[in-house]
């Protein structure tokens, strides 16, 4: 979300970096929320004079009836001044009832003018325009099949979809044995992994009010993403990110306290509409699965260094798992409106020959903060407006997928990383029950 002013100060800036974003339908709301700004400007100052005006004929109408006991003439001087300030009330109503509505209107407007995307960021309509920048370890494809990620899984019992089915529904499944150990071990491992760069471990609330949804992702995303609860003004958050962020709402921070570095739990609920490909089915899409993220909260000008170092530890915990990966980074029309910048870590699957991603990294700006309100107090005394970041360090069982493909071996079992051995008792290689 843009600061008003910036739009006022900057109009042809912000209609061009709408149309990097292809989003060439959201044009007229810079000259609707303008003009909106200017009517709600002009009401303003009106209504502030109205109220000066209040106060100096309150004191003449005071000093009229003081003269009146000696004049009689003063006394309808008196009135004719508290009809005015009658006329005036009234109009001041009117005026702070039109600034209400025109202050809504200029917020909902500016909920939809995406934020001003990063000069570096490759400019195309959607994904398919998104650019490799680096690629870190070699992918290979063994000289075996490799079976479909759910029959790998089920050649260790460790995987119950029909069962999911009959209980939940589709998109959700059972996690058995050694792959549910392993789903455990992976997430205690990146846990640890990211408290070893000094992020603090967090577990937050998992439903978050709809104010909040609103503060940290736009109005279509929580539509076509967040599970709403019946009755209550709560969601399940589709990522730990919504609550983190929301733990610093309408609050000031001391500068002092800045970088705030925390890495969170959290199971995440996700709608995940549409159809999808053969290879996103299994566990790939699904409406429930738990993650480590990490988040960050910074002054503005540290926030691009930030950015690298986040993506860069998910690339660190992939390769200690032996996981080839790429940095992709993501065109302006990929980018979702909060976001100034974003790359996804995609992993190498042997078996599709493709890259898929598992890690998103973003710098949201100081959106988020102008959402919720988080200010940041100086060293000078004035509050400033932070800006926030957020990446993925694992989200299995989607990284699963990519675990067991690229550590299967001919005969079906599993290699496990040294670093993951000692949350699955010191395995080093898992075997198939079948």
């Amino acid at each position: 979300m843009l600061d008003i002013k910036f739009i006022r100060d900057n109009p042809d800036a912000v209609r061009e970096n709408i149309r990097k974003k292809f989003q060439d339908a959201k044009l007229p709301l810079v000259d609707e929320v303008l003009a909106l700004d200017s009517e709600n400007r002009a009401a303003i100052t009106e209504a502030s004079d109205l109220r000066a005006k209040r106060n100096t004929l309150s004191k003449q109408i005071g000093v009229l009836m003081g003269q009146s006991k000696k004049d009689p003439a003063k006394l309808q001087e008196a009135e004719a001044v508290k009809a005015q300030v009658k006329a005036n009330a009234d109009r001041l109503a009117g005026l702070e009832q039109r600034e209400a509505e025109l202050e809504e209107r200029i917020h909902k407007i500016m909920l939809q003018i995406p934020n001003m995307i990063d000069p570096s960021v490759p400019i195309g309509p959607d994904d398919s325009h998104n650019v490799e920048l680096e690629r870190f370890g070699e992918p290979s494809v063994p000289d075996f099949e490799i079976p479909y990620h759910t029959e790998i899984m089920e050649r260790f019992n460790g995987i119950d979809m029909d069962a999911a089915g009959r209980v939940s529904g589709n998109g959700f499944y059972y996690f058995l044995g050694d792959i549910a150990r392993l789903h455990e071990a992976v997430l205690a491992y990146a846990r640890d992994f990211m408290i070893g760069k000094g992020f603090t471990f967090c577990i937050p609330p998992f439903m978050i009010r709809g104010n909040v949804a609103e503060g940290v992702m736009s109005q279509t995303d929580m539509d076509a993403m967040m599970y709403k609860v019946e009755g209550e003004d709560l969601y399940l958050i589709g990522t730990s990110e919504h609550s983190m962020i929301g733990r610093f709402m309408d609050q000031i921070l001391p500068e002092s306290s800045l970088p705030q570095t925390l890495t969170s739990y959290s199971p995440c609920f996700r709608k995940e509409k549409g159809a999808h490909g053969v290879e996103e089915r299994g566990v790939y899409r699904i409406h429930q699965f738990e993650k480590q993220e990490m988040i960050v909260v910074c002054k503005p000008e540290d926030s691009m260094d930030w950015y690298e170092k986040m993506w860069r530890f998910s690339v660190e915990l992939f390769r200690s798992l032996d996981i080839p990966v790429r940095q992709l980074e993501c065109c302006s029309g990929d980018l979702a409106d909060l976001k100034v910048k974003s790359c996804d870590i995609e992993a190498w699957s042997p078996r599709q020959k493709k890259y898929f991603e598992v890690c998103s990294c973003s710098n949201m700006g100081d959106a988020q903060a102008r959402r919720l309100k988080i200010r940041v107090k100086g060293e000078d005394g004035k509050n400033y407006l932070p800006h926030t970041l957020n990446n993925t360090v694992v989200a299995p069982p989607r990284m699963l997928i990519a675990f067991l493909e690229n550590n299967l071996q001919a005969d079906g079992s599993v290699l496990v990383p040294a670093p993951l051995r000692p949350y699955m008792g010191g395995t080093e290689i898992m075997m198939p029950k079948k």
